[in-house]
């Protein structure tokens, strides 16, 4: 962030904000505390009425408020995103205020910025429920830059890694669109290496170049319809899991697919469902620990068995080092 932008960060971080620490503006905006003396100056000199006292912190006049800052693309595309997920994973306390606000937030964007975020809602599903296991954000740096791929209609260089493989492979895909479904994001594309239409999981992207060559409107492509169409075409992978009876109001409520009872037993019962990802599934299962079990298929048993293997090193360690 250069300086011009930080002063203006710093009124707006003040305006929102009764009494502020000059250690506490140093850590959010990471600059030193001698930086923040010199910040504070140079506002007062422009004519911001800053009102401060030692050992106490820095305030705003009352009167005073900076007039509303335009939000960039990336700004707008991450609160629509944001909207999407309030609207998908709470109830309607929650959903109808956010409708209103995306509302107000797309009234008061420039033209520009308006066709961007429209383009990006017309191109994004949330789908289901979020997952057991929530995901790294560190882990998952790609998504904005998909986004704009989406909304730009430009083409996108991934170094990609499938599931369940080693070696990596370079794809310039077509974005057409993208969605949130079993706990991850996925790019939907059109991929010029299998010449299809394929899903790539965000997390697996282990890099990503914007090119600058654009692609011409697809009229005839729905990600509504392709979605559905792949549901209907049961690409979805079928599984058997036995839930015990005090863990299934849970399985019920995390589940983003339908669980259908097919038997009794144990103290529990065997469900089967439709997932779109083995690995996601077989992470969910071990949260549940051994209230839980993968009875099918044989991957997805083998996947749990591994995961469990892996935590259970990985504790075997812990315990080692702290002896």
């Amino acid at each position: 962030m250069n300086r011009t932008d930080r002063l203006v960060a710093m009124v707006m971080h003040l305006q929102g904000r009764r009494l502020v620490r000059a250690e506490d503006m140093a850590e959010h905006f990471e600059v030193s505390v001698r930086t923040i003396y010199r910040d504070i100056a140079a506002l007062g000199e422009a004519g911001v009425p800053i009102t401060g006292e030692a050992g106490v912190g820095y305030s705003l006049v009352k009167s005073y408020h900076l007039p509303p800052v335009m939000l960039t693309e990336d700004e707008a595309s991450a609160l629509f995103v944001g909207g999407a997920m309030v609207r998908e994973f709470t109830d309607a306390s929650l959903s109808g205020p956010m409708s209103a606000a995306m509302d107000k937030l797309r009234a008061v964007l420039p033209r520009d910025r308006q066709e961007h975020v429209e383009r990006l809602a017309r191109q994004t599903v949330v789908m289901g429920r979020a997952g057991s296991v929530p995901t790294d954000p560190a882990a998952q740096p790609w998504l904005l830059a998909v986004q704009r791929g989406v909304a730009q209609r430009r083409v996108l260089r991934l170094q990609y890694r499938a599931g369940g493989r080693q070696e990596e492979t370079r794809r310039d895909v077509e974005p057409l669109g993208v969605v949130f479904y079993g706990g991850g994001w996925y790019l939907v594309a059109w991929c010029r290496l299998r010449g299809d239409v394929r899903h790539f999981r965000t997390d697996r992207i282990r890099a990503l170049d914007l090119l600058a060559e654009r692609i011409p409107p697809r009229p005839d492509f729905s990600l509504a319809r392709h979605l559905d169409e792949q549901r209907k075409r049961g690409e979805t992978l079928p599984a058997r899991v036995w839930f015990a009876a005090e863990v299934q109001a849970r399985a019920r409520g995390e589940s983003y697919a339908t669980l259908v009872e097919d038997g009794v037993r144990d103290g529990g019962a065997e469900f089967t469902l439709f997932t779109y990802s083995h690995e996601w599934l077989a992470r969910w299962i071990l949260s549940f620990g051994a209230k839980a079990e993968a009875v099918e298929p044989p991957e997805l048993r083998e996947l749990v068995r591994a995961e469990a293997a892996a935590v259970a090193a990985l504790h075997q360690e812990t315990a080692t080092a702290l002896r």
